[in-house]
């Protein structure tokens, strides 16, 4: 039996005239199980590295957390996270209604306790464009940005993991949300929006398409989102005011 080595893998590419061996790479993923407070809340499949950036956005997307404040410690193990809360007999996690499904499990969001963003903030429309063109690539892709450019890029096979990371970065590093935009190279669900919204992100952009829900919600929350459409180019779908430079 030939067993194919990770770190040299050798292919075979098939075209129209002959079958030619030829040297590639795999991309990684690996399994992590998630304990917090010593019950266990989720199993992920992701990319390795940054797991502290994104336990903690992914805390703080399921409300489990409001801030790193409510994280006493977090454990890092091959294949577990082991998370201890400053107070473990609080009830966390979302009261659900069913609404999305998500990277193949179920999502779920009460729309009724999404918050509004407030206010406007804006956007140029040549800022979206740099970072649209930053995205590409063979992993799905989260960047937080602000007037100012970049301020976390992360890539991994899941989308929604991605943002997660970015999410948690930004909260690590006591970012104002409030004043960033987030650019990711999945598909806009209503997970997507739940968790800008629940961050208090204003506009969220993306290359792939967004579906009705998603918009619906970010069209009721105040969430400026920009999408691709069907005929495959880049359109404001949601407040399109906080584009700057846009006709």
């Amino acid at each position: 039996m030939t067993h194919l080595d990770p770190a040299s893998p050798v292919f075979v590419l098939l075209d129209d005239s002959e079958c030619m061996g030829t040297e590639g790479s795999l991309l990684e993923e690996t399994v992590v199980a998630l304990f917090v407070n010593g019950r266990h809340a989720d199993t992920t499949i992701l990319s390795p590295g940054s797991l502290q950036a994104y336990v903690v956005g992914y805390l703080f997307s399921e409300e489990i957390i409001r801030s790193t404040d409510d994280i006493e410690s977090i454990r890092i193990e091959k294949n577990r996270i082991s998370v201890l809360t400053t107070n473990p007999f609080r009830i966390t996690g979302r009261r659900k209604t069913i609404l999305a499904g998500c990277g193949g499990s179920t999502s779920y969001i009460d729309t009724s306790s999404l918050p509004k963003i407030p206010g406007n903030r804006f956007v140029s429309l040549s800022a979206i464009r740099d970072h649209i063109a930053s995205l590409s690539g063979e992993m799905e892709s989260a960047a937080l940005a602000d007037q100012n450019g970049l301020i976390v890029s992360y890539r991994d096979i899941d989308c929604r993991c991605a943002v997660d990371r970015a999410i948690g970065h930004g909260l690590m590093k006591k970012v104002n949300f409030s004043e960033t935009f987030l650019c990711i190279s999945g598909r806009v669900t209503s997970e997507m929006i739940r968790r800008c919204l629940l961050a208090g992100i204003p506009i969220l952009v993306s290359t792939g398409k967004a579906t009705d829900l998603a918009v619906r919600i970010a069209v009721d929350r105040n969430l400026c989102l920009v999408s691709r459409i069907s005929d495959g180019r880049i359109a404001c779908l949601s407040h399109p005011g906080r584009i700057r430079g846009s006709s």
